[in-house]
């Protein structure tokens, strides 16, 4: 962990380390309860750490099958038919020693999983089973014990369990970047309905049917997730893939000479840090990206490229010309409309523009000012401070200069 790590981060390090600690040191102490049972789910957790093998950069949860034998494991009341006695000490020693145990290999092969992800898989492991387990201990009510009541506190749980983890992984971003946390955690809770609901589907199933079916059921109910983890990294690797058929054809500018070297990447990468600062997330995010990436495209339709490709120099209605152009070109290009409406008005007035075009506009503008040179960023700031009136929002203008102020584009978020 780097010294400079933000407090909110250093914070949450220090409490995954706390609880892991303190949940071996009690178990190592009094003992195991159930040893067959624990060793199980550990081996369990261990194979799921071992499936982040083939984990794409940005998967929220690259280790599913391991996030859900731990939540089964803190959500385990009963193992065929017979009430379980573990505490919630040694559930965290269970899922810190499993967690630890398949990610020797990664390690090994320099890989090691994200310090983030195994502080938070701790945190709410322990937090799930603080608020599941005492429901089910000695003079617990016993409508709570079996029927209904069981399985809606265990559903209550997962929600609030979830619900958790999303909130401490948009902490963590936000002390990483200093983004807005609002819009950073609509982010984390969208994206609950994916992976994160078959990891607590599966999670629940798995203790269910191992109160019923013993620990027989374990490989039973894996496979689903697996199968939707493979599911999952396919469409994510679909994705980047189109994404790179993207940059690649937004390259086209510079190949032929119209555009400076890296200037479609930098003006995408500076866009999507200020359209999070924002607010945006999501979809819109990923559209406001596409079209920073092909802003330029309609240059390749010109005769005599612009000098430096520095469209923004240029008199109001040839940046309009040059905007229809690309627009028209982009619609051609398979990519959803919204990313050809953003390149077509980048050159309207900004108060007829909607914000991703109007983010474009104001970036490129920037780096249409700057290059690849840093020596005149205060310069080109003040000439776009100028321009509020007519050309560039003042909202846009003054993230823009927040995000340069801390150094730029921070660390990439979650795809």
């Amino acid at each position: 962990m780097s010294a400079r790590a933000p407090g909110v981060v250093t914070a949450v390090y220090a409490a995954a380390v706390v609880l892991a600690a303190a949940g071996l040191g009690w178990t190592g102490w009094n003992g195991v309860a159930e040893p067959l049972v624990a060793l199980a789910f550990g081996l369990l957790i261990a194979v799921g750490e071992l499936a982040r093998w083939g984990a794409l950069p940005g998967e929220r949860e690259p280790a599913p099958l391991g996030a859900a034998g731990a939540l089964a494991y803190a959500l385990l009341a009963e193992n065929a038919g017979q009430a379980t006695a573990h505490g919630v000490p040694q559930i965290v020693a269970v899922v810190t020693a499993g967690a630890l145990a398949g990610a020797v290999p990664h390690v090994a092969q320099g890989r090691g999983p994200a310090p983030d992800h195994v502080a938070r898989r701790v945190i709410t492991v322990t937090f799930a089973a603080v608020c599941f387990r005492p429901l089910h201990g000695p003079g617990a009510p016993e409508e709570l014990a079996t029927g209904p009541g069981h399985v809606l506190v265990m559903l209550l749980v997962l929600v609030l369990t979830a619900l958790c983890d999303a909130v401490l992984a948009a902490l963590m971003v936000r002390a990483r970047t200093r983004y807005p946390f609002g819009p950073l955690l609509r982010e984390e809770l969208r994206s609950l309905p994916g992976i994160g609901s078959a990891v607590c589907a599966t999670g629940a199933v798995m203790a269910l049917g191992t109160a019923v079916a013993g620990l027989w059921a374990l490989p039973v109910f894996c496979l689903p997730l697996l199968l939707t983890q493979l599911s999952f990294r396919r469409f994510a690797a679909v994705r980047t893939t189109y994404r790179q058929t993207i940059a690649s054809l937004a390259r086209a500018t510079e190949i032929a000479g119209y555009t400076p070297h890296g200037h479609a990447r930098r003006v995408a990468a500076l866009s999507a840090a200020v359209g999070r600062e924002l607010g945006l997330s999501g979809p819109d995010l990923i559209v406001l990206e596409y079209a920073a990436l092909m802003h330029d495209i309609g240059q390749l339709s010109l005769v005599d490229p612009v000098p430096d490709g520095a469209t923004a120099l240029l008199p109001v209605p040839e940046q309009r010309r040059i905007a229809l152009l690309g627009g028209a070109v982009v619609r051609q290009t398979g990519v959803p409309q919204a990313v050809a409406v953003v390149v077509e008005r980048q050159a309207d007035p900004y108060r007829e523009q909607p914000l991703p075009a109007r983010i474009v506009r104001t970036v490129n503008a920037y780096d249409d000012l700057t290059g690849e040179s840093a020596g005149s960023a205060l310069a080109a700031l003040e000439q776009l401070r100028l321009g509020t009136a007519h050309d560039y929002q003042p909202e846009v203008v003054e993230s823009l200069a927040r995000v340069l102020s801390r150094g730029g584009l921070g660390p990439a978020q979650p795809g």
